[in-house]
């Protein structure tokens, strides 16, 4: 079993070390995306990683992006090391957890689709009754499905900060009027496509985060998409409004941490063995249960 936590690539020059991705540039116009084993929660990176974690979301984003390109187009060239060019095509760690995609300019908010009332959200409902300005109606309760989905969008925090939910005023002044409602419309219209096909496969998207770059005017879906990191999937059979749903993404690593007296600062605490091996199940199944496929574990 091949865990990483870390990627170097001799003669490759990385230009950016994320919460899970690790980038590097192949030239002016595209870039290696390398998806690790990190996990982060609460805008930490936990000292633990997660067997085939990278693995999942590699696959599991471009599954999707596969699914939603007649939606909008996305950044990938290919997922395949014959296709990379050297040195990344003679590095076997990267198969099965990277790809090889265009080099947008991402825009500087992130696009938060809500179907269900839950996580940040649900706090500040209790709170103020209203999800980034969205007023909401009253006496809702936790993990309730909204009639329509809503478009919540976030700052894009730097490694360690935490992002800011913002309003639709706010994200046009960040990005402009006319690219914001775009990215809303784009991000809903996303969301309801996966909502659908997941919920026949009997997974509730609760809610996702979708990126977006631009090559020159043109919008492109980037990074990861409709991922267990990025989203949060509910098993339908098992649904019931009111409570915390069983979750298969790392809701279930934040709801151990939420156990601690940990003040969700680094470093971070220590995962027990149950709760690692518990989580790459949880991934596993996932990607298994939305594609259909089983999943191939490389290395």
């Amino acid at each position: 079993m091949a865990v990483i936590t870390n990627m170097d690539i001799q003669g490759a020059k990385k230009i950016s070390s994320g919460k899970v991705r690790e980038i590097f540039e192949v030239d002016n116009d595209r870039l290696i995306i390398v998806t690790t084993d990190r996990l982060s929660a609460f805008d930490v990176i936990l000292s633990d990683p997660i067997p085939y974690k990278g693995q999942v979301l590699n696959q599991l984003s471009l599954f999707w992006l596969d699914k939603t390109k007649d939606i909008i187009k996305n950044h990938v060239i290919s997922s395949e090391l014959k296709d990379y060019p050297h040195p990344f095509n003679k590095d076997e760690r990267l198969a099965g957890r990277s790809m090889l995609v265009k080099k947008a300019k991402p825009l500087t908010i992130e696009c938060v689709v809500r179907g269900y009332l839950a996580g940040s959200g649900w706090a500040d409902y209790k709170k103020h009754g209203s999800i980034c300005g969205i007023k909401l109606p009253a006496g809702m309760v936790e993990s309730q499905k909204f009639e329509n989905p809503i478009f919540t969008p976030t700052t894009k925090a730097e490694l360690g900060l935490h992002d800011e939910s913002i309003d639709m005023e706010t994200a046009a002044k960040m990005i402009g009027k006319d690219l914001a409602e775009k990215t809303k419309n784009l991000s809903i219209k996303l969301y309801s496509f996966a909502r659908d096909l997941a919920l026949e496969r009997g997974i509730i998207v609760a809610d996702t985060k979708f990126e977006f770059g631009l090559i020159g005017e043109e919008l492109l879906l980037i990074d990861e998409v409709l991922t267990p990191d990025s989203s949060r999937f509910w098993p339908l059979d098992s649904y019931a409004p009111g409570k915390s749903q069983p979750s298969f993404d790392k809701q279930f690593v934040r709801d151990y941490l939420n156990t601690l007296n940990w003040g969700k600062t680094p470093p971070a605490p220590r995962l027990p063995k149950e709760i690692i091996e518990k989580t790459s199940e949880k991934y596993i199944e996932a990607y298994e249960r939305i594609t259909g496929k089983p999943f191939e574990k490389i290395g």
